[in-house]
């Protein structure tokens, strides 16, 4: 099981979620303290078929120097009750693959996933995570949504995505993968879960 973080200053998002009976939480990743960590997650059989990065350690450092140094994403950390269990990538829609594939606003935002360590697999907690993420990113005033694509293989996560409330628009072909192309409005959002 993963330890908890020494220091929990350096959120940049907390919520206690009444539904699992958790505190959620997200910060940004840091390349030496979550190299490791991040390495070990992508190499999960779980995780493998959809990510793609399945690499050694010193692979996965120039992969992760590289998205840290994209300024059109953040790179985060996502944790229950402190302990460090998911990685999640928000994205600015407008300077990303997917503005070939629909016409993005330029506050449009979106979203890649993946809970990393198995022992939170099977447990619910996709939904009230990616809940947080949301209300997280649609605290940018000038959202009003959210866009993601899902491995069109990844049904369980597709279905975690629309009870979220993100609506499935169309397949698309992405360079690395068949996907699953979904919005979430600010205003359904809001009425969905306030």
């Amino acid at each position: 099981m993963p330890t908890q973080l020494q220091s929990q200053a350096n959120y940049a998002y907390r919520q206690f979620d009444h539904q699992i009976n958790k505190k959620i939480a997200f910060r940004e990743v840091q390349l030496e303290e979550d190299l490791g960590r991040i390495q070990s997650w992508m190499n999960q059989p779980h995780v493998i078929p959809f990510w793609n990065l399945a690499l050694d350690l010193e692979n996965m450092r120039s992969h992760l120097e590289k998205a840290l140094a994209d300024t059109h994403q953040t790179l985060y950390i996502g944790y229950l009750d402190d302990v460090p269990m998911s990685y999640w990538e928000s994205y600015w829609a407008k300077d990303d693959i997917i503005a070939r594939c629909y016409a993005p606003h330029p506050q449009d935002q979106g979203i890649h996933l993946l809970i990393g360590e198995p022992a939170f697999l099977g447990k619910g907690y996709a939904l009230p995570l990616l809940k947080a993420m949301t209300a997280f990113q649609l605290q940018e005033s000038g959202t009003e949504k959210i866009v993601s694509e899902p491995d069109i293989r990844n049904q369980k996560m597709i279905h975690v995505f629309e009870r979220c409330g993100f609506e499935f628009q169309r397949e698309i072909q992405l360079p690395d993968k068949k996907a699953a192309l979904m919005f979430c409005d600010r205003q359904s959002f809001m009425e969905q879960w306030g």
